[in-house]
């Protein structure tokens, strides 16, 4: 596999940058080929994506979760084979740093491989501007969702997803709040206009 590693500052609290990851149905409104994720519970998704001409669909299971600190992920079955993680980060009381890091096995011949790579890691840093004009432009979340899910829940024999934390006590920074169905997110989420940060915005890298 081959890791991909990009980082964002977002200028909103911590707070409202980890509870809108959490609405992973939201993620075509800011990330580009993705066409479709379903929530099917609280740790695995659906998705149907798009990339250069090329469908696939995947599912995924949550492996980590620790509100406003991380989540770790991997696939479970279908045409993508990945696991990775995203941490955030305060750096004051209104401004947040994201990184998401993944490991990616991709498909063919080394040169294509390579230049599939690279093609990721400017998808992955171009998703997280347009993350960054999202939640700016909106400034509160479309949702949250504060439960928490440790590696010992996860499905037996996948293996241990990359970058996820090493198990120690069970700590959160409040206790978790009332558990929202993926119908009850959908019915809080309102569309709104938002603008793609330029190159030369702070807090862009």
């Amino acid at each position: 596999m081959s890791k991909v590693e990009q980082t964002i500052d977002v200028d909103v609290p911590l707070r409202n940058a980890y509870d809108q990851w959490t609405q992973f149905e939201d993620f075509p409104r800011f990330m580009e080929g993705v066409e479709d994720v379903r929530q099917i519970d609280d740790r695995h998704c659906h998705w149907r994506t798009s990339v250069a001409g090329v469908r696939q669909e995947f599912d995924t299971e949550i492996v980590d979760q620790l509100p406003d600190q991380h989540i770790a992920w991997r696939t479970t079955g279908g045409d993508v084979r990945q696991k990775g993680v995203v941490s955030f980060q305060p750096l004051d009381e209104g401004h947040t740093r994201v990184r998401l890091t993944m490991d990616v096995e991709p498909d063919g011949m080394a040169q294509k491989a390579a230049e599939a790579m690279g093609m990721l890691d400017r998808q992955i840093k171009a998703d997280l501007k347009r993350f960054k004009g999202f939640i700016e432009h909106r400034a509160d979340a479309t949702g949250g969702w504060r439960g928490r899910i440790r590696p010992e829940d996860a499905d037996t024999g996948s293996g241990a997803p990359m970058g996820s934390p090493d198990k120690g006590p069970d700590t959160m920074r409040e206790p978790p709040g009332p558990v929202a169905t993926p119908e009850q997110a959908r019915r809080a989420r309102r569309t709104r206009p938002w603008r793609l940060p330029s190159e030369n915005e702070p807090g862009t890298r």
